[in-house]
């Protein structure tokens, strides 16, 4: 979608929401945020709570880098009063979105501490990917209780207050994570994957990463690319490789192919599944990762 018709289809759906209502569109009885992804949305609803209602642009399974807004979600924005985003380069198409909305939006990563892409055309730009930190998502969540605070003061303690509790399950997290990784031998703490989207998880769990791609575009999965990757398992003897829910792990395919690892299993990154689903929290998500990830590593892995 064009900048203009972005544009005009933003102008018509505000003329459109501020005239009458219809039967079925009851006027929210709650302040409304937006956020950009799902992992955003499920942060957002525990600080939260009860007193705001959260919605996501994009709907579980879908892929965030590139995606083009509808004008469903135009008329998300219309009606929202705050807008939250990763920020980071994540979200390309998210500065026109923004541009003709009257609601505030705050970038949810503030104050986290940046790790730059490596290589490539991104090199040097920091990497987006750094809710997969759980760390990080506590930086998230007291982020978005100042955000609600100034939203909707009334209710500001009960933000700072859900915000902790939810540190607190983070830290927990965190710390299982670590604890898991402890016992295993220095080859066998290096996490393979198709992209780069772990270089916090990497980081603050103490694993060396190595990716085929650094930024989600499978047409980077070059044969010289797979190749490093094939070198760095052999020389490190690395038990087990991973790829990501959204995109074909074809590639690391190939590596398994031409080494010794096995394929460790899936993991979940820019996306929550359906309720029903493996990973409908972002707990569920960081949890399901962190336990593929030490299973595969260990010499185990997920069907």
């Amino acid at each position: 979608m064009s900048h203009r018709r972005f544009a005009a289809a933003l102008a018509a759906v505000v003329i459109a929401a501020s005239g009458c209502t219809s039967a079925d569109e009851v006027e929210p009885d709650r302040p409304v945020v937006l956020t950009t992804f799902t992992v955003l949305a499920d942060i957002a609803r525990n600080v939260a709570g009860d007193h705001l209602i959260v919605e996501s642009i994009t709907k579980p399974g879908a892929e965030i880098h590139g995606y083009e807004p509808t004008p469903g979600d135009i008329k998300k924005a219309a009606r929202a009063e705050l807008i939250l985003d990763n920020g980071l380069n994540l979200e390309a198409w998210f500065a026109r979105f923004v541009e003709g909305t009257d609601a505030p939006h705050v970038v949810v990563s503030e104050g986290i501490d940046p790790i730059d892409i490596a290589g490539d055309a991104y090199a040097g730009l920091p990497n987006p990917h750094a809710w997969m930190s759980p760390l990080n998502a506590a930086i998230y969540a007291d982020n978005m209780a100042v955000a609600f605070a100034e939203l909707d003061p009334e209710h500001a303690p009960d933000y700072r207050t859900n915000a902790a509790a939810y540190r607190e399950e983070l830290q927990q997290v965190q710390n299982e994570l670590v604890a898991a990784l402890e016992g295993l031998p220095a080859n066998q703490r290096a996490l393979v994957t198709c992209e780069g989207a772990f270089s916090y998880l990497a980081r603050d769990a103490g694993l060396t990463e190595k990716y085929i791609w650094p930024v989600n575009a499978e047409q980077q999965a070059t044969p010289r690319r797979v190749a490093s990757v094939i070198e760095f398992v052999d020389a490190n003897d690395v038990p087990a490789v991973f790829c990501e829910s959204t995109v074909s792990d074809a590639p690391m395919q190939r590596v398994v192919e031409d080494t010794d690892a096995a394929f460790g299993g899936v993991l979940f990154v820019d996306s929550l599944s359906e309720a029903d689903g493996p990973v409908p929290t972002y707990l569920d998500l960081i949890r399901y990762d962190a336990s593929t990830i030490v299973a595969g590593l260990a010499g185990g892995h997920r069907p």
